[in-house]
């Protein structure tokens, strides 16, 4: 249930301007979250948004953007530890298998962390699809190249 609320919760700060939690609680329970401030206020936390200048006189709540290196990776750790149960590949593909509601909350936190060779990151509810460059074909078992670094990178976020 907290991955489809804060999944949400991303989708909605995206799409609309929201300027309060109240505003949120609002938009969750039209969407039939039934949550307190206090749960708005964590999920705003842990999500990292920010309010940032409207254009309007105003503020509205979005993505942190002055995020470091080392608040990225713990984040994405943490979003690993909490969505994500299984990790794949085939080729240039890796799979990320989450628990439902979860692949927006994961797949918005790979983008962010901008790795090299990754050509797209697609989410569904519970998979997420994330498309590598080529460097080299290879006929074993574990991805190589790109692929290969990058596999071992959600290895090591999916490590508890």
């Amino acid at each position: 249930m907290k991955a489809r609320r804060q999944s949400f919760l991303l989708q909605i700060i995206c799409e609309q301007e929201i300027e309060t939690q109240e505003e949120l609680m609002g938009h969750l329970r039209m969407a039939g979250y039934i949550v307190t401030q206090a749960t708005v206020s964590r999920d705003i936390k842990e999500l990292r948004l920010a309010k940032v200048p409207n254009g309007k006189g105003g503020y509205k709540y979005a993505v942190s953007q002055g995020i470091t290196k080392g608040d990225l990776n713990r984040r994405a750790r943490r979003v690993f530890e909490d969505y994500v149960k299984d990790i794949d590949f085939s080729g240039n593909l890796l799979i990320i298998k989450t628990y439902p509601g979860g692949a927006n909350a994961v797949a918005a936190v790979l983008d962010d962390l901008e790795w090299e060779g990754v050509v797209a990151t697609l989410a569904g509810d519970d998979v997420i699809m994330l498309v590598v460059r080529i460097e080299e074909e290879n006929e074993l078992q574990r991805p190589r190249g790109l692929a290969g670094d990058l596999y071992q990178r959600l290895e090591e976020l999916m490590q508890r």
